[in-house]
């Protein structure tokens, strides 16, 4: 039967697999397609997609490495401190910094402000102008939390295989 340590660390890692796979598909189509619309219809699609994203499926695999990370640490701190915990510690940081703080310190605001942009009551300009102001500095957070999300998962198959050794 397995224990309950590697039940908690195959939720672990299942969870930072998906938010890494979501971010990383993101950042090699949804963002390179959008790239491709004018900007009235660009604001449109953020808009509607940052509401979207708002759902069950993705708060499970963007909240859960946040709550499973550190307790799969603290789990593997209980058994013994090896190099297992120590990327796992890492791990949990890397997460909380890269791909949940900037997600919530610079990519929610930003979504926050495009969410109170009024498409209907703005020219053409201050529509050009609010995807300057958002575009770019959304796709920069976004490629940081992308690359933080990667190598969190990276580090949590490391340690993994650290397991086995």
């Amino acid at each position: 039967m397995m224990s309950f340590s590697n039940l908690i660390f195959i939720a672990t890692a299942l969870t930072t697999a998906l938010i890494a796979g979501l971010f990383y598909a993101y950042y090699c189509s949804v963002n390179p397609g959008l790239s491709k619309l004018g900007d009235t219809e660009y604001i449109s699609a953020m808009q509607a997609i940052n509401v979207a994203i708002v759902n069950p499926v993705f708060l499970l695999s963007f909240l859960g490495p946040l709550l499973l990370l550190p307790f799969s640490t603290y789990l593997q701190f209980q058994e013994s401190i090896s190099l297992k915990f120590w990327f796992l510690l890492a791990a949990t940081f890397l997460y909380y910094l890269g791909g949940f703080g900037i997600t919530v310190f610079g990519n929610i605001p930003l979504n926050d402000s495009l969410a109170g942009f009024n498409l209907a009551e703005a020219s053409q300009e201050i529509i050009s102008r609010q995807r300057i102001k958002f575009e770019d500095p959304w796709n920069r957070l976004h490629n940081i939390r992308t690359l933080a999300c990667i190598v969190t998962f990276l580090l949590v198959i490391i340690a993994r295989l650290e397991e086995g050794k």
